[in-house]
């Protein structure tokens, strides 16, 4: 390895540790929201269902985004569309604690979701495009991490300072620190190896393939399906596995929270595991083996043969799960080509957003006909879903 090879890897191991550092930030609102709500309700005087409200803006703000990402990219470069995201959601998160009413926070909820779309479908396109699986692996790990700060960091503001404001505002202002770094380091997101474009392939960021020409691809959309579906399962499980548990096998409620709650610590172990062994295994590998061992985990949760299988149940889906979603997107231009990949990955994270609304509140209306039992059956039937969906689409 000469010299120049030297110099030009400090850069890129720079961007690794600001992206890495970008998914911990976005992580981060994601766990504030749940500590907070009760306090912010107060303020308000809202009823405890109006969080619907707020999530539906975020999620319309966040697919909007996503689903442009492609575009903007092309035209804007990966470092200014990271910049203004990283801007627009610090803005948001501290314009809520100023707001005096209700209504304006919910669209300031929008101009969050807006942010982190593009943040999330920004950073996961450049990584796909430049970095190996496994760095995608420890990419996605670092979301988990920023969602166990969130709790941590508003905990710390509601008990020793009694104000869910200082929280919004503390996560807020790293964002904001957060877009200075991006557009300060510009040059090195955007900037090409001219020495050796004759020698190396273009990247997925290089293409300047229109979004109707994606748009008629057919594997284009079943790749979405496959974000759709898988996380609408992943937020499912997480969402239920604590009534399932207490309110139809009887399990004490400290157990149970222990368990539930530690589902997304589980699931970033597995991340990290998988960054480990991701090159080695390959992304096929990765995404049906984890599609496999979440059906037996999904069985092992409905059969329910002794009084800890419900628990081990949760545990193995977790662990099972955890690298699927980066191994899927890792996988992107393989499924649908290099040409297409940028914007696919933007519909993808579209379809990520509409697949965590809908696919959880679908498995809460069967499971107030039916029954909660119904839960681990859901599962199975989304888990196996996903593992013949993407059998179809490997080339």
């Amino acid at each position: 390895m000469n010299m120049w090879t030297r110099v030009k890897q400090y850069p890129k191991i720079g961007l690794v540790i600001l992206a890495y550092v970008a998914f911990i930030s976005l992580g981060m609102p994601d766990g504030l929201l749940g500590v907070a709500w009760p306090s912010i309700r107060t303020s308000f005087s809202i009823p405890l269902d109006a969080i619907g409200m707020l999530l539906t803006a975020a999620v319309t703000g966040y697919m909007t985004s996503s689903f442009l990402s492609g575009p903007l990219i092309t035209r804007l470069g990966v470092g200014r569309v990271l910049a203004a995201s990283c801007a627009l959601t610090g803005v948001a998160l501290i314009g809520y604690t100023f707001v005096p009413f209700w209504w304006m926070m919910v669209l300031l909820g929008v101009v969050a979701g807006l942010g982190a779309g593009a943040i999330d479908a920004g950073l996961n396109t450049y990584v796909a495009a430049h970095f190996g699986e496994g760095l995608m692996q420890w990419l996605h790990a670092s979301y988990g991490i920023g969602v166990t700060l969130g709790p941590i960091i508003m905990t710390i503001a509601l008990t020793s300072l009694n104000s869910w404001q200082v929280g919004y505002r503390v996560v807020g202002g790293f964002q904001i620190a957060l877009a200075t770094c991006f557009v300060l380091t510009l040059a090195m997101w955007n900037n090409k190896d001219t020495s050796a474009a004759n020698d190396e392939p273009k990247r997925l960021t290089d293409y300047k393939t229109p979004m109707g020409e994606t748009l008629r691809q057919p594997l284009v959309w079943l790749s979405a399906l496959l974000f759709f579906m898988y996380c609408g399962a992943e937020v499912a499980l997480g969402t239920w596995t604590y009534s399932l548990l207490i309110e139809s096998r009887g399990i004490a409620p400290a157990v149970a929270g222990l368990w539930a709650g530690s589902y997304w610590a589980t699931f970033t172990i597995g991340r990290v595991v998988a960054g480990l062994y991701a090159k080695r295994a390959g992304v096929n590998l990765l995404v049906l083996g984890g599609l496999g061992g979440a059906a037996l985990g999904a069985v092992l949760l409905w059969w329910n043969p002794f009084s800890a299988a419900s628990l081990v149940g949760v545990a193995l889906i977790g662990f099972s799960i955890a690298p699927i979603f980066p191994a899927l997107m890792s996988g992107t231009s393989q499924r649908v080509g290099e040409h297409f990949a940028a914007n696919t990955i933007g519909l993808q994270m579209a379809a990520t957003g509409l697949g965590t609304a809908v696919i959880p509140s679908l498995v809460g209306v069967l499971a107030r006909q039916v029954s909660l039992e119904v839960i681990p059956v859901c599962l199975l039937v989304l888990f196996l879903s996903l593992f013949g969906l993407y059998r179809i689409s490997m080339k």
